[in-house]
């Protein structure tokens, strides 16, 4: 059932966030996991009908202006940034729509089992695995693994919150962590193709082709189903800007819908908010000094 105190909205248990997924996809729709740096943010993605809200600390940046890379720098506390928008900004203002917590699960100062149940009293549904080490690469990667900061944290992590109980949905980027996170009981899992392209202050030229993309998302879906079939594959990053790509994707893959991020909440204002300035700007007037 929903939140036993009110009747409605989060937290949700882990089997009602399965339901509630797999209810999306009989209907033969794509499941649409969306990220939220604002209240405002959150609020219009529930009334545009998506499935969750995931908040992370790259959303707070993300809406300040910077890149979404900032969230994988030492800007603050990645974890603390997460549960202050998931307290003041987000939960207060949505109804009905999850909303799951990016817990960055290598913070050498949390006691993991600890911090996830702060997790779950905030009342969120659920935890991912960002700021992500996934998505870092070549010598400060194997640096990253062999001073104990190393991808294997978050899959810990993702066992430790199956084993409490809470719904998980992890980014990864190889089909080796796909079968790790499966095999830590991931619920499901976001393959993880590069930064977004696009917008002002998306990548340009670090990025992959879409065919890349889809040979990406298709190995960690094969992965991920040889560990579990019922392991839920979704897409993100990289050329995957728009719904057209999503469904192209969703087309040439085994994944089942889309998680965005700059695709959805900073491309929704920078076009649109862009234009309607100048619209504004195009107003004449008669009295002139």
């Amino acid at each position: 059932m929903p939140n036993p105190w009110t009747g409605v909205g989060n937290p949700y248990t882990r089997n009602e966030m399965i339901e509630r997924l797999r209810d999306t996809l009989s209907k033969g729709e794509s499941i649409i996991a969306a990220g939220a740096g604002t209240g405002i943010s959150a609020k219009f993605i529930e009334k545009g009908g998506a499935d969750l809200i995931i908040i992370y600390n790259s959303g707070r940046f993300r809406m300040a202006g910077a890149g979404s890379t900032a969230g994988l720098m030492s800007y603050g506390d990645a974890n603390a940034i997460a549960m202050e928008i998931g307290e003041f900004e987000v939960l207060p203002v949505v109804e009905e729509i999850p909303v799951i917590c990016g817990v960055h699960a290598t913070d050498p100062r949390r006691r993991m089992w600890h911090f996830l149940g702060q997790v779950k009293d905030m009342g969120f549904s659920g935890v991912n695995n960002f700021p992500t080490h996934t998505i870092v690469d070549g010598h400060y990667r194997q640096t990253l693994e062999e001073t104990g900061m190393g991808v294997q944290k978050e899959v810990d992590m993702i066992a430790l919150a199956h084993k409490m109980g809470m719904f998980t949905m992890p980014y990864v980027v190889t089909a080796d962590e796909a079968k790790n996170m499966a095999e830590a009981g991931a619920d499901v899992i976001i393959a993880h193709v590069g930064c977004t392209v696009g917008g002002s202050i998306g990548v340009t030229d670090a990025t992959v082709g879409m065919d890349d993309a889809v040979s990406a998302t298709q190995s960690i879906c094969e992965a991920a189903h040889s560990v579990n079939k019922d392991v839920m594959v979704l897409s993100h990053g990289g050329p995957i800007l728009k719904p057209e790509d999503a469904a192209y994707v969703n087309e040439h893959t085994d994944a089942v819908g889309f998680v965005g991020a700059s695709s959805l909440e900073r491309m929704a204002v920078e076009e649109p908010l862009t234009a309607l300035t100048k619209q504004f700007k195009a107003i004449p007037v008669k009295r002139k000094f």
